[in-house]
């Protein structure tokens, strides 16, 4: 398994070994071990699973008072993947990085506590699996709006399907400081 920094601090992609034949393939998804190389040293607490179709687009969330450290990966489909820095006073706040996971390049992301997250689907289906480091607080969770445009994630869809509480996020400018997260400056 190789670790790869991305643009943003603490944002990796794991790239673990895949061992294939003409019968299929083979590969490890997670080891103990394996959190020692990624920033932070994550542990894991709660798995999630969603499937989707394509155009969907979940995201861009994030905890404020539990926030989550996610590992994400698909394992069916192809989805394009964003992490954002929303932590205030960071200096990558409001920047983002954007990755392809699919079942072909098996490749993973880990997001930490702090960035907002979000994927869209690009395959007819995607099963999307997440490894998060707390657990999910519906009555704690924040948003920032998808389509930003002072963000300028470079979306491959135009016209997501959104759920109703996607569609209501605030861009980042808008979203009240004391209802975000807040970068320490010893993090990662």
């Amino acid at each position: 398994m190789e670790v790869v920094a991305t643009t943003l601090p603490g944002v990796v992609v794991l790239q673990p070994k895949v061992f294939g034949d003409a019968r299929g393939f083979f590969v490890e998804t997670w080891r103990e071990q394996w959190a020692r190389q990624i920033p932070g040293n994550p542990r894991f607490v709660q798995g999630n699973h969603s499937r989707s179709r394509q155009g969907v687009l979940r995201g861009l969330h994030f905890q404020l008072q539990h926030p989550q450290g996610k590992l994400v990966r698909t394992a069916r489909g192809e989805v394009f993947d964003v992490a954002v820095d929303v932590r205030v006073g960071s200096p990558s706040f409001g920047h983002w990085v954007g990755v392809v996971l699919s079942d072909v390049n098996h490749h993973q992301l880990y997001v930490p506590p702090g960035f907002a997250h979000g994927f869209c689907v690009l395959s007819e289906t995607a099963d999307f699996l997440y490894q998060c480091t707390d657990y999910y607080h519906p009555e704690d969770e924040g948003g920032v709006l998808w389509n930003d445009p002072a963000l300028g994630i470079e979306w491959p869809v135009t016209m997501p399907t959104l759920s109703a509480k996607d569609g209501r996020w605030l861009p980042l400018a808008e979203v009240p400081h004391d209802r975000l997260p807040r970068y320490r400056g010893d993090e990662i």
